[in-house]
């Protein structure tokens, strides 16, 4: 049963400013999804090694109340400067002919509009964790011919003072390339037309399923490479849309397909952990590299496979890491009846 608040919430709609990062660095929050409830689950770890699933890994919003599609993929989870937390996700259900939700495979023609084509994306905001405000944003008003529209994430660009929007985007069934445009205070509707934010160098290559971190002065974007095997490979700029310095060696060890990259930082270290969905294997899992250069990345493991657990949950697809407050852990904790 889901119990999570889908209520509007009184929202401040004004940037407020950043609050001191040592008040919300008291614990991890791990949003992801799963391809047999196409929802958003969330998973607490006090350490940043063990992750214990909220709700006991039944979904805290359920995909089918808040998508148009019935169903939601690929979920990112922002702090905003105003202390918001900000969750973007993609409107797609793939599975949603088999389960009687769709009378066609695809929204629209696959032929035309390739694999997974989907025209929205749901934007939510909150300030607890328990209570969202929720729209969708319509992709397909801006161009009509887009193919798809995936993966979107948010963050703050301190240059122009505005949030922004990045994603994965292509025209019916062309090449995929990352997008971003910046949104109104509202966290509603984009203020600027979609602009290419990266592209892969090799023609004919796809880029998706961008995340951005920023460390010191320099941006690292890493994204999908849609080579041989996909996998995740980085970029970096001095500006927050580029120009991008491609870098050619992937830095995930698999030897499997895998995608969705999510860089966050450890508590109180130099160092920050790369987590990616590995989908090319039988079972799905996350893995994960540790670097504290960008340069050299440290393996990991996959979910209880070496140094990375769970203790309640399996088979997470495409998720997204942020660092909350202990007060606010506990508070998810306590909604939730679980122990903290």
């Amino acid at each position: 049963m889901m119990k999570l608040a889908l209520s509007l919430i009184v929202l401040v709609s004004a940037f407020c400013p950043t609050p001191s990062s040592g008040q919300n660095d008291g614990a991890y929050l791990l949003v992801y999804h799963k391809d047999d409830t196409h929802s958003i689950h969330m998973a607490i770890s006090k350490d940043g090694y063990n992750f214990h699933a909220l709700n006991k890994d039944k979904p805290v919003i359920n995909g089918d109340t808040i998508a148009e599609q019935r169903g939601v993929r690929d979920p990112h989870i922002f702090r905003g400067p105003d202390g918001l937390f900000y969750l973007a996700m993609t409107d797609l259900h793939i599975y949603a002919q088999r389960e009687g939700k769709r009378t066609t495979e695809w929204e629209r023609d696959g032929k035309t509009y390739g694999w997974g084509n989907n025209k929205n994306f749901v934007l939510m905001r909150s300030r607890d964790l328990i209570h969202w405000q929720h729209n969708l944003l319509r992709m397909d008003s801006i161009d009509p011919e887009i193919g798809c529209a995936w993966a979107p994430e948010t963050i703050y660009d301190g240059k122009t003072g505005q949030m922004m929007i990045y994603f994965t985007m292509r025209h019916q069934n062309g090449q995929n390339k990352l997008y971003y445009a910046y949104v109104n205070n509202r966290y509603d509707s984009l203020t600027t037309t979609p602009k290419i934010l990266f592209e892969h160098p090799k023609e004919g290559v796809s880029a998706i399923d961008g995340d951005i971190v920023k460390v010191g002065d320099r941006y690292y974007l890493s994204y999908v490479s849609h080579e041989s095997t996909p996998g995740i490979k980085q970029a970096y700029s001095d500006n927050i849309t580029g120009p991008w310095t491609y870098q050619e060696e992937f830095i995930d060890p698999e030897p499997t397909a895998c995608e969705a990259p999510n860089v966050w930082k450890r508590i109180g270290e130099d160092k920050w952990v790369l987590m990616y969905d590995c989908y090319g294997q039988k079972t799905h899992n996350f893995g994960f590299v540790e670097t504290s250069d960008f340069k050299t990345f440290t393996p990991l493991g996959q979910f209880n496979k070496k140094t990375m657990k769970t203790d309640n949950f399996t088979s997470p697809k495409h998720g997204a890491v942020v660092h909350i407050s202990e007060v606010e852990a506990l508070r998810l904790c306590d909604y939730w009846g679980e122990a903290y």
